[in-house]
């Protein structure tokens, strides 16, 4: 069988961690990799055994069947652009962008072109999501609560609302995708914000807090609470709440109480992350249809966390 060439666009810590899942998939070649930070791209390609390029279109020119990209959430944009220019299947990681107008534009480009795409929202491949589905099915949902309890990743951007988005939008967006799988789309958003950044120096703008209530289509309602002050990740999950039944899911495990009582489900995320990656290089290879994020599914996520986001925003 001849190796599909992945190559990558970014070469931060996600970037690494998708370099070395698809580097332990038989028939994957990861081919070459690309930074705005020409030393990192070098270290990245020495770890890897690879090429570092000095830009996008020299990428492109390696004979890829494939790119990830895996850039801060303000850079989006051009490299997506060039990707979908070359015709090749796009894997974007999670936010995909800052700039709602930019994200509907490139979903726009993606469906004309009719490009593969997938979006790193691993959490749709735990085992324990599955089984949530299978337990609610026939079940109201009534109520979702939705936690990210966790630090300030430590790179410089991340603290700067122009820069990530804030926790809402870089941290949380995997809690509220998951809450839109469980229990659908979201009618009406408010949040707010608590206005203190996380720390004073470097001009840290995002806030500290945030508290949002949902709306469901379906009539259940929801609740977000995201902080980013701690030292360490406290917490990140979903709590559901249906007719008879209550959910507990993290990465990690999943409590399920019921009628017949309280039980545990643990839960290995290094599954999912194995997962989504498979699932991509299965469709570019035409040998499985198993994308449960598009880039078309994530950019409703998107348009949600940029709600909170917003709401939160104009309530400052």
């Amino acid at each position: 069988m001849t190796a599909t060439r992945v190559g990558l666009i970014g070469a931060g810590g996600v970037a690494q961690r998708h370099a070395r899942v698809l580097s332990a998939l038989p028939g994957v070649q990861v081919a070459g990799v690309t930074d705005v930070v020409p030393e990192a791209a070098r270290r990245f390609a020495d770890e890897f055994g690879i090429a570092a390029l000095p830009d996008a279109e020299a990428l492109l020119g390696e004979g890829l069947d494939a790119v990830y990209v895996c850039v801060p959430p303000f850079a989006h944009g051009p490299a997506e652009r060039a990707v979908i220019e070359a015709g090749l299947p796009l894997f974007v990681e999670k936010p995909i962008s800052l700039n709602l107008d930019m994200a509907v534009e490139i979903g726009e480009l993606i469906a004309e072109r009719e490009i593969i795409t997938a979006v790193g929202h691993h959490w749709r491949y735990l085992p324990i999501v599955e089984e949530a589905r299978r337990l609610l099915d026939g079940r109201p949902i009534r109520l979702v609560s939705g936690t990210w309890l966790d630090k300030v990743p430590p790179v410089a951007w991340w603290a700067h609302r122009d820069r990530s988005g804030g926790p809402v939008v870089e941290q949380a967006a995997h809690v509220l995708d998951l809450a839109r799988h469980l229990a659908g789309e979201v009618s009406e958003v408010v949040a707010f914000g608590n206005g203190t950044p996380p720390r004073a120096e470097g001009g840290a703008d995002v806030d500290g807090a945030t508290a949002a209530t949902l709306r469901f289509e379906s009539g259940a309602v929801g609740t977000l609470a995201a902080t980013c002050v701690l030292g360490w990740k406290e917490r990140a999950g979903l709590e559901v709440y249906a007719d008879g039944l209550a959910l507990a899911i993290t990465e990690t495990g999943m409590t399920v109480r019921d009628a017949d009582g309280v039980r545990e489900v643990e839960s290995d995320p290094e599954v999912a992350r194995v997962a989504v990656d498979r699932a991509f290089i299965d469709a570019v290879r035409k040998e499985g249809d198993d994308i449960r994020v598009p880039y078309s599914e994530a950019l409703r996520t998107h348009t949600l966390a940029l709600a909170v986001a917003g709401s939160a925003a104009a309530h400052a």
